[in-house]
């Protein structure tokens, strides 16, 4: 006979996963001289795949940020827009060039789905203005968890790892996606496609 009480699963105080499934094992923690900043769009905060939280905790000192609408001054010191990159293929003008690279102190991503990324950068049009980084993907993604609708569309882990690994080629970055093939690998295993 059922009592009517449904247990609440058991979370993991550091990944917020069911425990389960716990993927702090796996997070391999990096320091960067370039500080990282993940704004995160609310509705994608609430997705239970996302992996900029991932990232957040995968690189040590960065900041993971939920917000619509957000000032420079909220996120960065105001002296600080020259040295932000902010990781998106803008069509408007150029990337930033190799040599441009080493003024970088910080890497501003924006994480959700390409809609909410283009909602966040119509709502807060001082990101148009910032100096950008375009990725061009060496192989598919990884992330075969959640489908994209740009066939060379990255998940923000791997976008992240790619744009510190351009910035910064002076470390290898690449252990960080350990936790990002560990979080696929297990919800294959429960038949998991979204």
């Amino acid at each position: 006979m059922s009592s009517g009480v449904v247990q609440k699963r058991r979370h993991c105080e550091q990944c917020r996963r069911p425990v389960s499934v716990c993927l702090c094992p796996y997070l391999k923690q990096l320091h960067s001289p370039v500080k990282l900043i993940i704004w995160q769009d609310p509705t994608e905060a609430r997705h239970p795949l996302s992996t900029a939280p991932l990232l957040h905790k995968s690189m040590v000192g960065s900041r993971l940020v939920v917000a619509d609408t957000l000032q420079p001054e909220d996120i960065l010191l105001s002296d600080d827009l020259a040295a932000t990159a902010l990781l998106y293929p803008f069509t408007h003008k150029l990337p930033l060039s190799d040599t441009g690279r080493s003024n970088i102190k910080h890497l501003l991503i924006l994480d959700g789905t390409w809609r909410k990324v283009r909602r966040l950068l119509h709502i807060n049009p001082w990101l148009n203005e910032l100096s950008h980084i375009a990725i061009t993907p060496e192989q598919p993604s990884k992330y075969a968890i959640r489908s994209s609708r740009q066939s060379d569309g990255l998940s923000t882990i791997e976008a992240g790892v790619s744009a510190l690994q351009w910035l910064d080629p002076s470390q290898n970055y690449q252990p960080v996606l350990t936790v990002l093939n560990k979080m696929v690998e297990i919800q294959q295993g429960f038949g998991h496609k979204g």
